[in-house]
């Protein structure tokens, strides 16, 4: 009986309007789908719960953004503190070992950063004043500079005023000119102030950070729930271990420009060689304006007695140092210890750099950094991390 139906198969009733369209070569009909109106108003709910994810999502970025640029000042100055903290870990570590309990070894350590600030501070100030004593033999050189200055301004005023006269014949238009710095100094003395005051708090910000180390990175990871502490935990240590590894490749490219800048201000004979080799070097670190932050310290500390030629040098050395610096030495010694893309670095910079000016440029680094840790081991953000790595 199968072999019968397999050799005559049943043929369609004539008049079948799929049969006649198949055999004329026609194209197969699509077959009509019924759609409940449950299963519209299913589809629906899901578009609408999508869109108001992702107006969440806009909000809550619009309100992290706004979070961190109104508490710039407190937010830089306690992720300085966690800089300077690990950076003065490997101190209490030390005095640990030889039995010193570990509040004591954190003031010592804490200490020991305020008298090399205060040092810092003291030289710098008797360098200035020794500076301020031999104004007078750069009287020369400064006032014909201030002239040259003077002189291309009044023109650039006799331009402006010609442009902005008015045809006819009437009086020019007048253009307020800048108030008197006695004004700017009134009006940004509270800003300044309050920065000064904030800034005292890290020394303390630091001692707590050292001497409840422990409880500390405990009690964080006691915030998140059973089952994501263990993970809470691994994240917190690859985060510590990165920081440290980029203070440690910093310090090690500092003192490298710092040796050959000293060395080659040395030659040229500048005045205080070694404290502007020291300064020029480590300031080189800064990303984008380390190198005007390293050239003014040597123009400036040899302003009377430097010649063209000179100058032109220590431009060019400080230059050539930065960039080998940021090509060769960044990507080999903090590339491989961060495993941050150079596109990403860069805009971490601009963004960072927007929001918080100067100390913005020093932290984007390491936020970035800790950002893709975190990252990497989120399913949900996984991707950002691939995109930020190399």
């Amino acid at each position: 009986m199968p072999d019968q139906l397999l050799d005559n198969p049943p043929t369609p009733p004539a008049g079948d309007p799929d049969v006649e369209a198949n055999a004329a070569g026609g194209p197969s009909p699509v077959p009509e789908v019924a759609i409940n109106r449950s299963t519209v108003a299913e589809l629906e709910r899901r578009r609408l719960l999508h869109l108001q994810s992702g107006a969440t999502i806009i909000l809550a970025a619009a309100a992290v953004l706004t979070m961190l640029y109104f508490g710039k000042l407190i937010l830089t100055v306690l992720l300085v503190s966690i800089l300077l903290a690990f950076v003065l870990a490997p101190i209490v570590d030390g005095l640990s070992q030889v039995h010193v309990p570990r509040p004591l070894g954190s003031f010592i350590a804490v200490m020991l950063l305020v008298a090399g600030g205060c040092a810092a501070t003291y030289f710098s100030y008797s360098r200035g004043v020794e500076f301020m004593q031999e104004l007078p033999q750069y009287k020369a050189k400064i006032q014909a500079l201030v002239a040259k200055v003077r002189e291309q301004a009044e023109e650039i005023q006799k331009t402006t005023n010609t442009m902005l006269t008015p045809s006819g014949g009437k009086k020019p238009i007048s253009v307020k000119e800048s108030s008197d710095w006695t004004d700017m100094v009134s009006k940004n003395a509270s800003s300044v102030s309050e920065a000064v005051l904030t800034i005292t708090f890290v020394p303390f910000l630091v001692f707590f950070m050292l001497s409840w180390q422990d409880h500390v990175r405990s009690a964080t990871v006691m915030l998140f729930s059973m089952e994501n502490r263990n993970s809470a935990y691994v994240l917190l240590g690859l985060i510590a271990r990165m920081i440290r590894s980029f203070i440690v490749g910093n310090f090690i490219i500092g003192l490298f420009l710092s040796g050959l800048s000293i060395a080659l201000f040395a030659i040229i004979g500048l005045p205080y060689f070694y404290f502007l080799g020291a300064i020029s070097g480590f300031l080189s670190l800064v990303p984008y304006l380390g190198v005007l932050l390293a050239v003014l310290p040597p123009l400036v500390a040899d302003l009377g007695h430097l010649t063209a030629s000179n100058a032109l040098l220590i431009v060019a050395a400080i230059v050539g140092l930065h960039l080998v610096a940021m090509n060769v030495l960044y990507p080999k010694i903090l590339g491989k210890r961060l495993q941050l893309n150079p596109l990403a670095v860069t805009l971490s910079l601009l963004f960072w750099g927007w929001l918080w000016g100067a100390m913005g440029l020093v932290l984007a680094v390491p936020i970035t950094g800790a950002f893709k840790i975190i990252c990497d081991h989120i399913d949900r953000l996984r991707p950002y991390g691939v995109w930020l790595g190399e």
